[in-house]
C-alpha cells in the first residue's frame, strides 16, 4: 500500500514523521497538478451520444445564428432580436428592453442560473458539464473535426507515434487550421451581439470596424483554440471550480454515472473458460471500451472521480458490449447511491469479499433477479429538489410579474447643491432641480410634469422665460432620456419647517403611464425678533 511521509508536531513542539495512506482505488497518491497526457477518445455510438449531438447542434445553432434574428420594434429602435447596445446602454431581448437602472433583471437571471445549476446537479449530477457547458460543446466539435481528419482512436494513436512525414504534416495542418477557423467564427459571432450584425460583419471584413472588434475576435479565437483543442480535459480538471463544488450538491439520491460492480465483478476476459472451470465471474469482460470513449480518459470502474463530467458515453460503450455478449444493458448506468448500496447488499458483497454474481441472477434463466433496486421518480422529486425548483421558479415568476408591471416612464430629481435656495424679490423661495425623464417606449410621447405635496408650489423651466405654472409640458424622444433644469418656487408662509417633502409626478398625456420621485424643498430658518 502506497503512503507518503508528512510532518507532524507533537505536544512538545517537536516535529516527527508519520505515514498518510493514499485514498484512491489504485492506492497511488496523485500530484495536485499533472502535465497533460494526450487522450484519444474513440467515436461512441448510442443514445447518449446521439443526445449530445443534438444538444451540440442546438446550442451552436443558437450561438451562431441568434445575432441575425430580426424583431420589429418600430422605426425608433434596432430590429436585432438580441442586442447588447453598449453605446446607448440598452439590452434588447425580443420584446424585452432592459435599461441600465434595471440591471437587477440581469442579476435575477444570474441567480436563476445558479439555482438551476444546483437543481440539475442535485438531481442528475454534472449534466450541465456533460452536455451543455460551452467547454464541452466546443470540445465535442473539435473532437469531431479531429476524428474526421485523422481517423478514429487507433488511427490517431498510430499517427501520434509515427515519425513526421508529408501525410502527417498535412493532417495536422488541416486539423489545426479548421480549429482556428472555428475559433475565429466563435469570436466573430460574439461581437455580433454588440452591434447590428449585418452592418458589423460588412465593416469587419472591409477593415472599417472599431479596433476593439478585431482585438476581441483575436482573443476569443486564441482562447477557443487553446481551451477546445490543446487543453481540453485540463480546463475541466484544473481551471473549472465546479468539480470541487459539485460534491456539496450531491446526496444519496442524486443520479450519477455508476459502474455497478455488484454485477460486473470479478472481471474476466475469458468468461466461458472461467465458467467451464467453475469459477464465478461478473459481467465485465475488462474490454476497456468505457475507458476508450471517455473524453477525460478516466476509468469509471474506479468509482466517482473529480474528472468525470457525466457525459455517459461510457454507458453507450458498455451497453454495446453487453449486446454483443448477450447480457442485459446497464452494467454502467445512471444510478443513485441508495440504489447502488441496496444492490450491493442483494449481491452479498462487502468490503472484504468479492461479489458473487450468482446471487443476482436467476439460476435457471441466468437473468438478473427482479428484486434489484432501480431509480424511480421518487429519487428525483424529493424535498431538496422541490425547494430548489420552488426558489428557481419563484425568482422567474417574480421577474415576469415585475416586467409586466413596470412603468414605461421614469423620473429622477436632483436638488441643486449650491445655492440650496434663493430668496426672490416678491418674498417667495426658489429651489433648483435637475430633472431626468426616461421614455422607455420606442415612440415619441408628450408628458406633463406636476408637483404633489408642495402648497402653492409653481414651476418654471430654467431655459425659458415663461411665467410660473402648476404643470409643465414636455415632448420626449423615443427610447431616450430627457434632461432639463426646473425652478420650483413657493410662499414660505405656506410651509412648515425648513424642509418640506414633496414629489415630482410625470404622466403621459395619453394617460397610459405615470411615475413620480421624492424631493425636498428647502427654505431659510425663520429669524426670531
Amino acid at each position: 500500500m502506497t503512503s507518503i511521509d508528512a510532518p507532524e508536531t507533537d505536544a512538545n513542539g517537536a516535529t516527527e514523521r508519520f505515514n498518510v495512506e493514499a485514498v484512491n482505488s489504485q492506492k497511488i497518491r496523485q500530484p495536485l497538478y499533472a502535465p497533460r497526457t494526450k487522450i484519444f477518445p474513440k467515436r461512441a455510438t448510442g443514445t447518449f451520444r446521439r443526445f449530445k449531438w443534438l444538444v451540440m447542434a442546438i446550442t451552436l445553432g443558437i450561438y451562431y445564428l441568434t445575432p441575425f434574428l430580426r424583431f420589429d420594434r418600430g422605426p425608433y429602435s434596432p430590429n436585432q432580436a438580441v442586442l447588447v447596445d453598449l453605446a446607448n446602454r440598452r439590452f434588447y431581448f425580443f420584446f424585452i428592453e432592459i435599461w441600465p437602472q434595471e440591471f437587477y433583471y440581469v442579476a435575477g437571471l444570474l441567480v436563476m442560473a445558479g439555482v438551476g445549476l444546483f437543481l440539475v446537479t442535485s438531481t442528475i449530477g454534472r449534466a450541465w458539464c456533460g452536455y451543455t457547458c460551452p467547454q464541452t460543446v466546443w470540445v465535442d466539435l473539435f473532437l469531431a473535426v479531429e476524428q474526421a481528419v485523422e481517423g478514429d482512436r487507433n488511427a490517431r494513436i498510430k499517427l501520434n507515434a509515427a515519425p513526421w512525414s508529408a501525410g502527417k504534416l498535412a493532417k495536422r495542418v488541416t486539423k489545426h487550421g479548421i480549429w482556428l477557423i472555428i475559433g475565429f467564427l466563435t469570436g466573430g459571432a460574439w461581437i455580433l451581439y454588440f452591434a447590428d450584425a449585418p452592418t458589423l460583419l460588412h465593416d469587419f471584413f472591409t477593415l472599417r470596424a472599431a479596433s476593439i472588434a478585431y482585438f476581441t475576435v483575436g482573443i476569443l479565437t486564441a482562447t477557443t483554440y487553446v481551451f477546445g483543442g490543446l487543453m481540453r480535459e485540463q480546463v475541466c480538471t484544473y481551471m473549472c471550480p465546479w468539480p470541487r463544488i459539485q460534491a456539496a450538491m450531491l446526496d444519496e439520491n442524486s443520479l450519477t454515472v455508476t459502474y455497478n460492480d455488484w454485477r460486473g465483478e470479478p472481471r474476466s476476459r475469458h468468461a466461458k473458460k472461467a465458467a467451464a472451470e467453475g469459477r464465478k465471474v461478473g459481467d465485465c469482460i475488462d474490454c476497456n471500451a468505457c475507458v476508450a470513449v471517455c473524453p477525460m480518459g478516466i476509468d469509471i470502474r474506479d468509482g466517482q472521480q473529480l474528472e468525470c463530467i457525466t457525459c455517459a458515453l461510457c454507458i453507450d460503450a458498455c451497453d454495446g458490449v453487453m449486446d454483443k455478449i448477450g447480457r442485459e444493458r446497464g452494467l454502467i448506468s445512471y444510478a443513485t447511491l441508495n440504489d447502488y448500496n441496496a444492490n450491493m447488499a442483494l449481491a452479498g458483497a462487502s468490503e472484504t469479499t468479492a461479489v458473487d454474481p450468482t446471487r443476482i441472477r436467476d439460476t435457471a434463466t441466468g437473468k438478473l433477479v427482479a428484486g434489484l433496486r432501480h431509480t424511480t421518480w421518487r429519487s428525483i422529486i424529493r424535498p431538496r429538489t422541490i425547494v430548489y425548483f420552488l426558489v428557481w421558479g419563484g425568482i422567474g415568476v417574480a421577474m415576469m410579474v415585475a416586467l409586466s408591471m413596470r412603468s414605461t416612464l421614469e423620473i429622477s430629481a436632483l436638488h441643486d447643491r449650491n445655492p440650496q435656495y434663493v430668496l426672490l424679490s416678491d418674498g417667495s423661495i426658489r429651489n433648483g432641480f435637475k430633472i431626468k425623464i426616461s421614455n422607455m417606449r420606442a415612440e415619441p410621447r408628450t408628458v406633463t410634469l406636476t408637483l404633489e405635496g408642495l402648497p402653492q408650489g409653481l414651476m418654471t423651466r430654467a431655459d425659458t422665460v415663461e411665467p410660473p405654472a402648476t404643470s409643465l409640458l414636455f415632448k420626449l424622444q423615443p427610447d431616450a432620456v430627457m434632461e432639463t433644469r426646473v425652478f420650483v418656487r413657493a410662499d414660505p408662509a405656506a410651509l412648515e419647517g425648513t424642509v418640506t417633502d414633496f414629489s415630482f409626478e410625470v404622466r403621459a398625456v395619453s394617460g397610459e403611464a405615470a411615475a413620480s420621485t421624492h424631493a425636498k424643498f428647502e427654505k431659510p430658518k425663520e429669524q426670531r425678533p
